[in-house]
């Protein structure tokens, strides 16, 4: 190896350059990306412009049917927002995320308000509960009291109103007596949840 050529060896392939779209291959494009990912119609529209920004249009026409393809994805069943709602909600429940954070997450998919399940507040209590699990929080601390020093507690409440809770949930929860007491807030009263 020569010492201009640096740790590496120079290799003899180019930049492979990049066709435009046609509108064969925008669908096939598409039905790739909702094969890998769920997504809704807003987001397969984003990701179909997002491509014709990057790779541009081959065809003489003005401009790609891109609305056109993606309701005809909806049509087919191959997005389906309701679904989707369902499924990323759930997800984020089970990871101790609350409503507002939800919404928030749904409003940024595209999925539209009736499209959305409703959250009952057991639900809510029960995904503050995971977080508090899981982030060691309020009688789930290493001494399972709530903690005594105020800067400590004034963190956790925040963590976890960061996470989409309100407020009286969070201070509820971090203090809670002992894990029994939180454990009844949240609605479950075995200790194997």
């Amino acid at each position: 190896m020569t010492e201009d050529a640096g740790p590496y060896p120079r290799t003899s392939r180019r930049a492979r350059a990049v066709r435009p779209l046609d509108a064969a291959r925008l669908e096939e494009m598409a039905l790739g990306y909702v094969a890998r990912f769920a997504t809704t119609a807003k987001g397969l529209e984003r990701y179909c412009r997002r491509k014709l920004r990057e790779r541009g249009w081959a065809e003489d026409e003005l401009q790609p049917d891109v609305a056109g393809l993606v309701e005809r994805f909806v049509r087919n069943g191959y997005v389906n927002d309701s679904e989707y709602a369902r499924i990323r909600q759930g997800g984020l429940l089970r990871r101790g995320y609350g409503a507002r954070r939800i919404h928030a997450a749904l409003d940024h998919a595209g999925v539209a308000e009736e499209q959305r399940g409703d959250l009952d507040e057991g639900e809510a209590r029960r995904a503050a509960l995971r977080l508090a699990r899981k982030r060691r929080f309020g009688p789930f601390g290493p001494d399972e009291t709530p903690p005594a020093d105020r800067a400590l507690r004034e963190k956790q409440v925040a963590a976890m109103i960061r996470a989409g809770h309100p407020l009286d949930s969070a201070r509820e929860l971090v203090d809670a007596p002992d894990r029994q007491s939180a454990l009844e807030w949240a609605g479950i009263f075995d200790e194997e949840f």
